[in-house]
């Protein structure tokens, strides 16, 4: 197929592109390179790589890189609670607006299939947390961030949301490990370079409960609902993950001590957080036959390697978060 990826050089999308070249597909990369191009170098020269620099926002943008494609993977976001909360007109711009904007210039554009990468933060707090949320939740964003999740999901799985075209949420765990767009402020890399270089680290709320997922899985996922028939993907929610890759904080740490026997854990109480949940990733695992591939084990060794083999240094670097 002929594939776009919004914001194709940010951390899923730049280990997602290679993965799509690899299976035969043509990518073009539509990315407005809030940080950086570099992720993409080694993609650069494929001869079935074209990439595209323009905002998501931009409706002429959108236009041409809607051109002759097939199907729509979308991951162009601002990413996370703490950037959504800093700059929140802009978040509601790109995240919501910008995402209604593009499925619809896609179903125009005659596009088959619109894959949309959500979050499992969608669910919030369960009321009890003993219980796994799955995909017929109860939906509870307590962040700007999730909340404009849930608002594109909606649109996508209203009575409207199809129109003839193959529509797909994937609600992702939180991601880690490593990618060519490298990233220190998701919760098992930043634990782990933490642990590892400055020795020292602050837990807040040790107790509470998140899912986990690779990087490379996440991609993975993508592609196999690419690859899916139609009417087993068609305005179906997917969590992506592993039910057995749930971790309280405090379990994450204890992962992490093999590496870093020496270093000086901190951790705040907290008597509420607003995002404790536990998943469950049957619904992908029965109907896709999707398995992880990589734990958060695995994980926490790629980015103890990177820190003792000094693949990388500036870890305070801005272009590793965001």
């Amino acid at each position: 197929m002929n594939v776009l990826v919004t914001g194709g050089a940010g951390y899923v999308g730049s280990t997602l592109v290679p993965l799509l070249l690899a299976d035969g597909h043509r990518v073009r990369v539509l990315d407005a390179l809030m940080h950086g191009g570099q992720s993409l170098l080694g993609v650069w020269t494929h001869p079935r790589f074209e990439f595209i620099k323009g905002d998501v926002r931009d409706a002429d943008a959108v236009r041409n890189a809607l051109a002759d494609i097939d199907a729509v993977v979308h991951l162009a976001a601002i990413v996370g609670d703490p950037a959504c909360a800093r700059h929140p007109d802009v978040s509601r711009a790109v995240n919501l607006d910008a995402s209604r904007a593009l499925m619809e210039a896609s179903r125009r554009a005659g596009v088959s299939r619109f894959v949309f990468a959500s979050t499992c933060s969608n669910y919030g707090k369960m009321k009890d947390p003993t219980r796994y949320a799955d995909e017929t939740s109860e939906l509870a964003p307590v962040s700007l961030y999730a909340e404009t999740k849930v608002a594109v999901e909606q649109a996508m799985l209203g009575a409207n949301g199809a129109n003839g075209m193959c529509v797909t949420p994937l609600r992702f765990a939180t991601v880690f490990g490593v990618s060519p767009r490298m990233r220190f402020d998701l919760t098992v890399n930043e634990f782990t370079m933490e642990m590892l270089t400055k020795k020292h680290l602050v837990v807040f709320g040790e107790q509470f409960w998140r899912p986990y997922v690779h990087v490379a899985d996440a991609a993975r996922a993508i592609a196999l609902v690419l690859a899916a028939p139609r009417e087993v993907v068609h305005q179906r929610v997917f969590n992506v993950g592993s039910t057995a890759q749930n971790y309280q904080k405090q379990q994450l740490v204890d992962l992490i001590r093999s590496h870093a026997p020496d270093a000086a854990v901190e951790y705040v109480h907290k008597a509420e957080d607003p995002r404790d949940y536990r998943v469950s990733f049957a619904r992908i695992s029965g109907e896709l036959g999707f398995e992880v591939t990589r734990s958060v084990e695995d994980g926490i060794g790629e980015v103890a390697r990177l820190v003792d083999d000094g693949v990388i240094q500036d870890f305070a670097d801005a272009r590793y978060r965001n």
